[in-house]
């Protein structure tokens, strides 16, 4: 049960993991509860031209508050504020978590009403392509575990978060003939399917959102290869972003062990070995090694 009575919010949208419920607006403040799920992210950055009071005080549960590579916990009662916000900062529930934002700016209905908008447009997607409604879910569940593991920083994460979640929102702008073709596709076929990644950064730049803008540099390149046979640019290496290398990884571990219409998913063992036949070659050796370390001890 929340501590906030529901009745007083103007309005509420739901994500996974997160609800978001408008309070009050007025003179261009807003006053947002946040209500998250364990081990679910939150986060704040910098914006150009943006001078707003931004503050948070915590009601229930705990926040661990990650800037750069530091990292302090808010306990209940405590708050936290910046004005203006000059450095990213990323807040993951440590158990059920909500807590009040403030912020002298208007953000609800823009950030929270898009951001849900494409995180349903990218299980339609998925839904249509083949997949279960949970395949999103699983990306995203995985990739943070290996970008924790990994230790990376509080803007890269938030980038990871979201990118992960929406990497294959560009097969919104793929034929349906093509995206659920039965047999092998034409190679003209493949062609237009492999615009997919740079048609998801063009969709999350249309939103005009920071967040979503930089998570879609990410998703265009999530397949990139690591010996820089890969599409759409060729990249190579340390030219592919590490949240890019996360993705690419996971992803082809689930298509792997996943049942699809037309295939049964294989099991673990075997999705480690295809995946260690392409260290190097389609995947970044270092993050492979620390994903597969990793899947040992998932159930």
């Amino acid at each position: 049960m929340g501590i906030i009575n529901e009745d007083s919010f103007i309005e509420t949208v739901h994500m996974k993991g997160l609800q978001i419920s408008l309070i009050a607006s007025g003179d261009g403040t807003e006053i947002i509860y946040h209500k998250l799920d364990s081990g679910t992210m939150w986060g704040i950055e910098p914006q150009e031209g943006w001078e707003a009071l931004e503050y948070l005080c915590v009601l229930s549960g705990e926040l661990i508050l990650r800037n750069g590579n530091d990292t302090k916990t808010i306990k209940k009662g405590s708050s936290f504020f910046r004005a203006p916000v000059e450095k990213h900062y990323v807040f993951e529930a440590a158990a059920a978590t909500e807590f009040l934002y403030v912020t002298s700016r208007q953000v609800f209905f823009h950030y929270s009403k898009v951001t849900k908008e494409m995180m349903e447009l990218s299980i339609s997607i998925e839904e249509k392509d083949g997949y279960t409604r949970d395949h999103c879910q699983r990306i995203n569940k995985l990739s943070m575990l290996v970008g924790k593991a990994l230790e990376l920083e509080s803007k890269q994460l938030v980038n990871l978060n979201l990118a992960s979640f929406l990497h294959d929102v560009g097969k919104l702008r793929i034929p349906l003939e093509i995206l659920q073709k039965p047999g092998k596709l034409t190679s003209e076929e493949w062609e237009i399917m492999k615009k997919h990644s740079a048609f998801g950064r063009e969709i999350l730049e249309e939103t005009g959102l920071p967040l979503l803008i930089d998570a879609g540099k990410v998703v265009e390149q999530h397949h990139e290869r690591f010996d820089g046979e890969g599409y759409p640019h060729g990249l190579k290496g340390s030219e592919i972003s590490t949240e890019a290398s996360i993705i690419s990884i996971i992803d082809a571990y689930d298509a792997i062990t996943s049942d699809r219409v037309y295939k049964r998913g294989r099991s673990k063992e075997e999705a480690k070995t295809e995946l260690l036949k392409c260290r190097g070659t389609m995947y970044h050796p270092e993050i492979l090694d620390v994903f597969l370390a990793l899947i040992d001890h998932l159930n």
